[in-house]
C-alpha cells in the first residue's frame, strides 16, 4: 500500500549540522555540506539519506550501501563506500536515536485522534457498508473499508487503513497501520505500538523514536492480547494468510511471509524474518536478526538463537534440528537412570 506516513519529516539538513547536533565527527576530508533529507536503514538508503551502522552483523552491507550518511564507529570508517560520507562516534545508536529527533521531532507520541470532538473524526473516511459499533473510536484521516466491523471500544488512529470485511474486535487498538481485507483482529490486540528500541548506557536509556509502520496483509487473524510493534526505520510485515494465537508479541521491523503460524505466547525479538509457511509451537522465543526459512517448523517451548534453514525441524532452548534435540534428550534420560540407580545402591550399601 502506498501511504503519505503518519509523521511530520523535518529538513533537509546538511551532514555538518547532523553532526553538531548528534555529537559525531566527521570523518577526514568529508564533504560537510551535503544535504540529507531522510533517515533510512543501511539496506535501503540512497544519496539524500542518512543511515547507521552499530550491529557488526550488518557490516558487509556498509561496502554497498547507497547512503549519502552513516553513522558509526571510527573501526569502520576505512569500510565506508567513496561516495558516502561518514559521521564517527562511539555510540552510533545514540546518534540515530538523536538524528530521529532531529528529523521527525512528533515521533516521540504517537498518533491517534488529533483532538476530535465526536467519535468519528469528520475527515475519516467510512465506506458503506461499514459497521462501526458504540463506543468505537476512529481517528482522523483514517479509512475503513465496506463490510468492516469496528467493534465496540476500538480505537482506529490517525491515518490509519483498514481494507474491506475486516473486523476489529472489541477494545482493540490500531495505530501506525495498513490493514489489508478480510483481516480479523481480536480483542485486546494491540497494532502499532512503539517498537522496544533504546539505546542503553551508563547514564541513562535513550528512546529511538519508531518512524515506521505495521502492514498486515489480506486473510491475516491475530488473536486476543497479541501485540505488534510498529517499524523502528522500516515496517514491520505480516504476510498475507498468517494465522497468530493469542498473547503473542511480534517486534519492531519483524516480516512474516505468507501462510505462517504462531501459536499462542510465541515471542518474535526484533528484525527477525520468518519466510512463507513457517510453524512455531506455543511459548517459543525468537532471538533478534536470526531467518527462519520457508516451511521450517519450531516446536513448543523452543529458544530460537540461530537462523533455521528452510524445511527442517527444530525444537529445545537453544533450539537445534529436531533429531539431534532428541537423542540429546535420550542420552540425558539414560544418564538420569543411571545415576538413579547408583545412588539407590549407595543407600542400601548405607542402610544395610
Amino acid at each position: 500500500m502506498t501511504h503519505r506516513g503518519f509523521f511530520r519529516r523535518a529538513g533537509p539538513f546538511s551532514v555538518a549540522q547532523i553532526a553538531e547536533r548528534v555529537g559525531a565527527e566527521l570523518a577526514s576530508g568529508a564533504e560537510g555540506d551535503r544535504q540529507i533529507t531522510d533517515v533510512r536503514p543501511i539496506s535501503e538508503a540512497g544519496a539524500g539519506d542518512i543511515s547507521f551502522l552499530d550491529n557488526r552483523r550488518y557490516a558487509s552491507e556498509l561496502r554497498s550501501t547507497s547512503a549519502g550518511a552513516c553513522l558509526l564507529r571510527p573501526a569502520f570508517a576505512d569500510k565506508l563506500p567513496e561516495n558516502t560520507v561518514g559521521l564517527l562516534t562511539d555510540r552510533p545508536y545514540h546518534a540515530l536515536a538523536r538524528t530521529l529527533f532531529l528529523f521527525y521531532p512528533d515521533a516521540g507520541r504517537p498518533l491517534v485522534y488529533q483532538g476530535q470532538d465526536g467519535p468519528v473524526h469528520p475527515t475519516a473516511r467510512i465506506e458503506e457498508g461499514a459497521s462501526i459499533e458504540p463506543g468505537a473510536v476512529i481517528g482522523a484521516q483514517a479509512e475503513v473499508g465496506a463490510g468492516t466491523v469496528i467493534a465496540a471500544g476500538a480505537a482506529i488512529g490517525y491515518g490509519v487503513k483498514i481494507g474491506r470485511d475486516a473486523y476489529v474486535g472489541p477494545n482493540a487498538s490500531v495505530i501506525h497501520a495498513l490493514v489489508g481485507d478480510r483481516v480479523v483482529i481480536h480483542a485486546g490486540v494491540a497494532i502499532g505500538q512503539d517498537g522496544f528500541g533504546f539505546a542503553m548506557g551508563p547514564d541513562g536509556h535513550l528512546k529511538v523514536p519508531q518512524i515506521g509502520r505495521v502492514i498486515i496483509q489480506d486473510d491475516v487473524e491475530i488473536g486476543a492480547g497479541s501485540a505488534v510493534d510498529r517499524g523502528a526505520l522500516s515496517d514491520t510485515v505480516i504476510g498475507e494468510g498468517t494465522k497468530i494465537d493469542n498473547l503473542v508479541q511480534i517486534g519492531h521491523n519483524v516480516r512474516i511471509g505468507r501462510h505462517c503460524v504462531l501459536a499462542g505466547q510465541v515471542g518474535i525479538s526484533g528484525s527477525t524474518v520468518l519466510e512463507d509457511f513457517v510453524v512455531i509451537g506455543g511459548q517459543c522465543g525468537c532471538a533478534g536478526h536470526i531467518r527462519i526459512g520457508a516451511g521450517a517448523q519450531i516446536a513448543a517451548m523452543s529458544g530460537v538463537t540461530h537462523s533455521v534453514p528452510p524445511g527442517e525441524r527444530w525444537g529445545g532452548a537453544p533450539a537445534k534440528p529436531v533429531a539431534q534435540w532428541s537423542r540429546e534428550i535420550a542420552v540425558i534420560k539414560a544418564l538420569g537412570e543411571t545415576l538413579k540407580g547408583k545412588a539407590l545402591a549407595r543407600l542400601k550399601q548405607l542402610l544395610s
